[in-house]
């Protein structure tokens, strides 16, 4: 093997991903890369398959190390949590101050912010990078989301920029923020995904069950969405899934696959961190909890036998796709919303200095969510950063003002027909509580006050006050800060 000095940077972890990045890396002029992997086979096969990319193949750590110019940087692409850990502390101990070590992986931003703050004392910079776009992105371009320290993103920067996707000229990368920032903005981008995927779920399901459309019909509505304000790379691909007829059966493929969606752990993250955040996040968390159901097939199964009967199905009207589609829009702008709710929140609480048009824009190719209407996105928060929510952005409110009609009777057929829609349900819920002059916490700080003296706040005056439920029934001033 080869071990002198000859790389620029190196992966490390040959899995798909990692596989695939390294060929990007490898087909960018100037770019020479060192790859390894624990399994020597898996290295050998990547270098013979492709000998055009000139891959430097590493034997052991020792020998990747060696084979990296200085400032040395590597990518790590292993599974997230101990694999990590295990690869960055044996680079940790070979690389010197300056070099960096980049955690490419799905990781949790928390464990991030604590690799960084553990290697920062030995002067080897650790940045977690968010990549989004799939074994394809991370093959021809994927959305990039650098966290680190500004001076290792002057030597990362430019790499990263070669190789990310490209959308109206301009790279999709950019230095999101210090320690975590990277990772935080890749699970929301993955949050705002579930939902995604769970509302074209549920207007499928509509379009079918309601509408009357068999696949290869939804298909066709679909890919004429696609060329208006809903283009997006989530909606062409369900076009094409639509039209795939199974080979064994001749049955549309949509209809052989087991009704049971999978996860695999970062849209939990987003709600269980929005939680934390206090940041309302009902549409990610119902498309969380529906991948959920669909896995209970016990619990499915025995509430199918206990069941006499079930609505009879709303008869669709001539008008029934566009108001689907005018549905599914709203409930996106939702979704989004509240993504860039929870980005908000979280540079405020791990002082991150977040443009969100810059991270619009870099969602706008390469990713999963990438999107016709990010443009509008970045528009809004350049024309005003300070925007309390997109949805009072002068576009957003118009856009989900002319929708609302349509919106309401989509829900409304979904629940009278029996069709689940918790995804467009908790869209327009959301919006209705913001629009709301007046919501029922009130009765729900009464009930707190009532049973645990919790305190709470009044209308006309100011102060923080206590009603002695148990005895006299008189309020009682407690003081100037709720408990």
């Amino acid at each position: 093997m080869n071990t002198r000095a000859t790389a620029n940077i190196g992966v490390v972890g040959l899995a798909v991903m990692g596989s695939n990045l390294a060929r990007n890396l490898a087909s960018r002029e100037g770019n020479t890369v060192a790859v390894y992997n624990r399994t020597r086979e898996r290295t050998d096969e990547l270098v013979s398959r492709h000998p055009e990319a000139g891959l430097v193949a590493a034997a052991s750590i020792d020998d990747f190390v060696a084979s990296l110019a200085r400032p040395r940087t590597a990518i790590v692409m292993v599974r997230a949590g101990a694999g990590t850990d295990a690869v960055v502390d044996q680079l940790a101990e070979r690389f010197e101050p300056g070099d960096i070590i980049v955690d490419g992986g799905n990781a949790d931003f928390q464990d991030t912010i604590a690799r960084e703050k553990r290697l920062a004392p030995t002067g080897v910079h650790f940045v977690g990078v968010g990549i989004s776009g799939g074994e394809e992105g991370a093959l021809n371009g994927p959305s990039i989301m650098p966290g680190g320290s500004a001076e290792s993103y002057r030597t990362l920067g430019p790499v990263l920029a070669s190789i990310a996707a490209v959308a109206e000229g301009e790279p999709c990368v950019t230095h999101v923020g210090t320690d975590g920032a990277g990772h935080f903005v890749k699970m929301i981008h993955n949050g705002i995904e579930y939902a995604d995927m769970q509302l074209i779920g549920e207007a499928y399901d509509l379009l079918r069950t309601v509408g009357g459309l068999r696949p290869h019909a939804i298909a066709d509505v679909f890919a004429e969405w696609n060329k208006g304000p809903l283009e997006s790379y989530l909606i062409e691909i369900t076009a094409e899934i639509l039209r795939q007829a199974d080979p064994a059966t001749g049955q549309p493929f949509v209809d052989v696959v087991l009704d049971q969606a999978g996860s695999k752990g970062t849209g939990v993250w987003t709600v269980q961190n929005a939680l934390d955040l206090g940041v309302p996040v009902g549409g990610i968390a119902e498309a969380v909890f529906a991948r959920s159901v669909s896995g209970r097939s016990a619990q499915r199964a025995a509430v199918r036998r206990v069941i006499t009967s079930r609505p009879e199905v709303r008869k669709a009207d001539d008008t029934f796709v566009q108001d689907v589609a005018a549905a599914l829009y709203a409930s996106k702008v939702v979704a989004y919303a509240q993504g860039f709710d929870a980005i908000v929140a979280g540079a405020e609480k791990y002082g991150w200095d977040l443009r969100k048009d810059r991270i619009a824009r870099i969602w706008r190719g390469g990713c999963i969510i990438r999107a016709r209407f990010l443009n509008r996105i970045a528009e809004a928060y350049t024309e005003n950063p300070h925007i309390t929510t997109l949805l009072e952005a002068p576009y957003f409110a118009w856009a989900v003002a002319e929708g609302e009609a349509a919106w309401r009777r989509v829900v409304a057929t979904a629940a009278l027909s029996g069709v689940p829609a918790p995804g467009f349900g908790a869209a327009l819920s959301y919006y209705d509580s913001l629009a709301a002059e007046r919501l029922p916490a009130a009765l729900i700080q009464g009930q707190r006050d009532f049973f645990g003296a919790h305190t709470y706040r009044r209308v006309d005056r100011q102060g923080v006050f206590h009603t002695e439920w148990s005895g006299s029934r008189t309020e009682i001033t407690m003081g100037t800060a709720a408990h």
